[in-house]
């Protein structure tokens, strides 16, 4: 008999949790004293659509409180877009605190591109540095330099959403400093003066199309590297020289081809001669059945070859003496 009555107190207590849940009757309360206007259906609404009413009435108890007209249909529309609420209400604070013209649109369009909006709101405030890598580059007069720059900026807010990066400034400014020295005529130039670069940068506009104001450029170092003007030369030097010798060989071979193709032709050429020699003994048997060749025409003939022979041996000692003897066929052909 004494359990029953606890039932019914059960039941309630679950009712009540429930009802408390839906209903946050305290954080109502808490903004109804902060002075914001918000019903409890509209907190038992954004238990449905499950969005957490305590997000949304604390953040719009702060814009209040700063002075900001916000609804909590815009808040809530932005967490259900996947949006960083509180992120977007200090942003919305301090550039009302520091005159920066923000409105809700464009820090929730900025939040919900994927940038830290209060991040960039307070480096508009707080301009921040940027260091560049090493940048190297060449003089006219060959030498090389390894510039570092520091680059100080400002976030553009109206460039947020769509502008270029951080990578987009140090790329453009690296280009700036390679294009600066290279047009110097000396690397003592830029040693002399380094502001030179920084001035040349920045006329150019480099933050054009990005989410950032470049305010400065200040060249923190400048190293010499090598001489690469004299490495080019040595290594065209070097490139002449194989050239040459490829040509140089390619005339000896040539030369060789053309001895080669010599030393053939006179081969050939002593062929014919030797061809040409073994027809006289026939021309001469003709000679002699036809009767236009004598005897003594023939011995004649011989004598003269001899003498030639023995001043041929006299002229040249260490040659043998290649005179023939008449054939015996040949002293009977008459």
């Amino acid at each position: 008999m004494n359990e029953f009555p606890l039932i019914p107190l059960i039941v309630g207590g679950i009712i009540l949790l429930v009802f408390l849940y839906f209903f946050p009757v305290s954080l109502w309360i808490t903004a109804l004293f902060s002075g914001v206007r918000v019903s409890l259906l509209q907190l038992a609404f954004m238990r449905v659509r499950k969005v957490p009413p305590s997000l949304i009435v604390n953040s719009m108890i702060t814009s209040t409180k700063a002075g900001l007209a916000l609804t909590a249909n815009d808040l809530e529309t932005h967490y259900l877009a996947g949006g960083n609420v509180p992120s977007v209400i200090k942003a919305l604070i301090s550039a009302d605190k520091a005159n920066i013209p923000l409105t809700f649109k464009q820090a929730t369009a900025i939040d919900l591109a994927g940038r830290d909006v209060f991040a960039a709101v307070t480096t508009s405030v707080n301009p921040k540095v940027i260091n560049t890598p090493n940048v190297a580059a060449v003089a006219q007069d060959g030498i090389q330099l390894i510039a570092k720059a520091r680059v100080t900026v400002r976030a553009n807010i109206a460039q947020l959403v769509g502008g270029a990066g951080e990578e987009t400034i140090l790329a453009r400014v690296g280009e700036g400093i390679v294009t600066s020295i290279g047009s110097s005529r000396s690397h003592k130039e830029v040693l002399e003066n380094p502001d030179k670069i920084s001035k040349l940068v920045l006329s150019k506009g480099l933050d054009a199309g990005t989410a950032f104001e470049i305010l400065s450029i200040d060249i923190a170092d400048i190293d010499i590297g090598e001489n690469i003007g004299a490495k080019l030369q040595i290594d065209q030097a070097t490139a002449d020289l194989k050239v040459a010798e490829a040509k140089a060989e390619e005339r000896r071979a040539m030369a060789v081809a053309v001895e080669q193709e010599n030393r053939a032709k006179t081969q050939e050429a002593k062929a014919r001669v030797v061809e040409a020699e073994a027809e006289i003994p026939k021309a001469m048997a003709e000679a002699f059945r036809n009767g236009n060749l004598g005897i003594m025409d023939y011995y004649k003939m011989r004598n003269i070859q001899s003498d030639t022979d023995m001043r041929d041996s006299i002229a040249n000692p260490g040659a043998s003496n290649s005179g023939t003897k008449p054939n015996r066929d040949e002293t009977r052909l008459s």
